[in-house]
């Protein structure tokens, strides 16, 4: 039976063809890199894999599509995730499956391996776990921590939605966004536009609107407190779409009807972004929006995240940035909109990850970012 053995490996960037290249590269000559390094702790980014290496952490508990399968299954994932790292931004990373779902434990887990990794990209923690392990390590690490479910596709929606307004003549103050979806990917989308200038927001989880009225904790409650001004917006997801300018989703497959977006504003925008079945049907709703995007590659306007982790974790690497911020993922977000800007049209509001100078703009980006941090 054959193997694939899976998508990555190990290989060595040093000679080690006899006698002599053993002695330098390992014992005894391996010895004076270790008494530099023991006697400056800098040293180990100059001198071994840290400064090009990433730990993609997950439990599986949130596995894209797929729900809640495991450590085990989240490792053919992370794999790819690593593999895509390697080819698009020369990024060494390793996936890291922990069995435990104890935010302590997993915290601890990454805090113990941190010595090893110049990043750490978390992927597929079940919210509102995610949110927990993301801050604590973001405060307790030397190292930038990126959430991809998160900070990713927030940063991929809003460099979308950017390009989006531009087309159909809007700015981001006076436009109404409903964001399906109140979990790792909506609540940091949300946040991000907030940042961003977005004012008229409202978030749905599975239960409607989200409003101070109702009895939330956690992320849901600041969502409530910072979105939806004035506490107006009430009801269903349905309630919330009429009219809106633009509807993202981030949730479940079938939640909208064509007759939801024929009721939204004027040259409406709709990203249904939930795989592998999107809010709504692609070709149903361009009968109605004038730009559609999904998070399918079989259809124009494909809003992935594997545009923006390659660029950002290069940035983050190169720059030796100790954490992510807001200045870093707005300007991933505006560099990977502007690169759009040659060819931008209503099916083509991002670029494809293989299109030349995709990394290296936001890497670029970020990099400038952190120094101006």
């Amino acid at each position: 039976m054959s193997r694939s053995r899976g998508k990555i490996e190990v290989s060595a960037r040093v000679r080690l063809e006899g006698p002599q290249d053993l002695a330098e590269q390992y014992t005894p000559g391996v010895a004076e890199v270790a008494k530099r390094v023991a006697e400056d702790p800098s040293a180990l980014t100059r001198e071994t894999v840290k400064a090009n290496s990433v730990a993609i952490v997950s439990d599986g508990s949130a596995l894209l599509g797929l729900g809640d399968r495991g450590p085990a299954a989240a490792l053919p994932v992370m794999e790819g995730k690593a593999a895509l790292l390697k080819r698009f931004a020369d990024v060494d990373a390793w996936p890291i499956c922990p069995v435990s779902r104890d935010p302590d434990d997993l915290v601890r887990t990454v805090k113990d391996l941190a010595t090893s990794f110049g990043a750490i990209n978390l992927e597929d923690i079940a919210a509102p776990r995610c949110f927990t392990v993301e801050r604590r390590l973001h405060d307790e690490l030397d190292i930038p921590v990126f959430h991809d479910d998160q900070h990713g596709t927030a940063v991929v929606v809003l460099a979308a939605l950017h390009n989006a307004l531009k087309l159909t003549d809007r700015e981001p103050g006076d436009t109404s966004v409903v964001i399906s979806g109140a979990g790792a990917a909506g609540s940091a989308t949300a946040r991000l536009l907030h940042e961003a200038g977005y004012r008229r927001l409202v978030v749905c989880d599975s239960e409607g609107v989200l409003h101070p009225g109702r009895d939330l904790v956690g992320e849901k409650r600041w969502l409530a407190e910072n979105t939806n001004a004035g506490g107006e917006a009430r009801g269903s997801l349905r309630d919330a779409v009429a009219g809106a300018d633009v509807f993202v989703g981030v949730s479940a497959g079938g939640l909208l009807s064509e007759e939801d977006v024929a009721g939204m504003a004027g040259r409406a925008v709709v990203f249904a972004l939930a795989n592998p079945d999107p809010e709504i049907d692609p070709g149903v709703a361009g009968r109605h929006a004038e730009i559609v995007a999904t998070g399918r590659s079989d259809h124009p306007n494909q809003i992935n995240n594997v545009l923006v982790f390659p660029g950002v974790f290069r940035g983050l690497l190169d720059s030796g940035a100790p954490r992510v911020t807001s200045r870093m993922l707005l300007a991933a977000a505006r560099a990977l909109a502007d690169v759009t800007e040659p060819e931008l049209d209503a099916r083509r509001i991002v670029p494809s990850v293989f299109d030349e100078g995709v990394v290296e703009a936001i890497a670029e980006a970020v990099a400038g970012a952190a120094k101006e941090d």
